[in-house]
């Protein structure tokens, strides 16, 4: 559990905020984890953050899709949001009948987007089971949650997000190169969920994907408490990640399917 204290009576803890990792691995499932996909609970309110290609199934594990309460979506690339068009079946063709919608925050496009990934020609659109809501760099409220998000680096458009309750905080970097915006986003948070997409290497491409040497400096110079690396790429060494984001002095750790944190 992420963020406990004490309610006065001895043994008894207050959860203010717990994420469970559904998702971590990086551009595409990997054999031990679907790609990305993020469940922040707090005060019984489920907020969603990404739904990539197989988190829809191993979401159920630990929630039925019926009960979360809004989604965000970091940016439009397939293994960050194409399991929204299997929920969307889930929610329109429920046994108890069509659910009602509920909130998705996302860039501009995305239920257009969506919908075409979903088929476009069913007679039911995606925003019959979702109420829009499009994105721009500020800070909202949703549920519970206070959250900010911002452009990171990243050839599509795409946010980071800060979610704070009460006097805890997690930021998520999603997909993004070298940025001071990340920097800025994750400034003093308690958690910083970061991709590290890429080892050192000759010719990575810019301005798409953080190195996890990158990644620890990012949270370095954000002050940080801890560090999770996530979006990580099946092919990668994981030993390797983990050594090369030890720039980072605070607690370092990979992100894994079915971690709470």
């Amino acid at each position: 559990m992420f963020g406990s204290s004490n309610s006065g009576s001895p043994g008894v803890a207050l959860v203010a905020m717990e994420l469970t990792i559904v998702g971590c691995s990086g551009s595409f499932p990997g054999p031990a984890s679907p790609a990305s996909c993020y469940l922040v609970t707090a005060d019984g309110f489920r907020l969603l953050i990404d739904l990539g290609n197989g988190a829809l199934g191993a979401l159920q594990q630990y929630v039925s899709p019926g009960d979360i309460d809004a989604v965000l979506i970091s940016h439009l690339h397939a293994d960050h949001c194409i399991d929204m068009c299997s929920y969307q079946v889930f929610r329109t063709y429920h046994p108890a009948g069509p659910l009602p919608p509920i909130p998705v925050y996302g860039p501009a496009a995305a239920a257009a987007r969506l919908d075409l990934a979903a088929g476009g020609d069913s007679g039911h659109p995606i925003s019959d089971a979702f109420a829009f809501v499009t994105l721009t760099p500020g800070t909202i409220e949703i549920g519970p949650f206070t959250v900010t998000a911002d452009h990171m680096n990243h050839p599509v458009e795409t946010f980071g997000f800060r979610l704070e309750h009460g006097d805890r905080s997690i930021a998520y970097s999603a997909d993004t190169g070298v940025t001071d915006r990340l920097v800025g986003l994750a400034a003093g948070a308690d958690v910083l969920l970061c991709e590290a997409s890429f080892t050192d290497a000759p010719g990575l491409p810019a301005n798409l994907h953080l190195t996890a040497r990158e990644a620890g400096e990012h949270a370095s110079r954000a002050g940080v408490g801890s560090l999770v690396l996530t979006h990580l790429v099946p092919w990668n060494d994981v030993d390797v990640t983990l050594e090369q984001a030890a720039s980072f002095s605070g607690p370092l750790s990979l992100a894994q399917a079915g971690r709470k944190v």
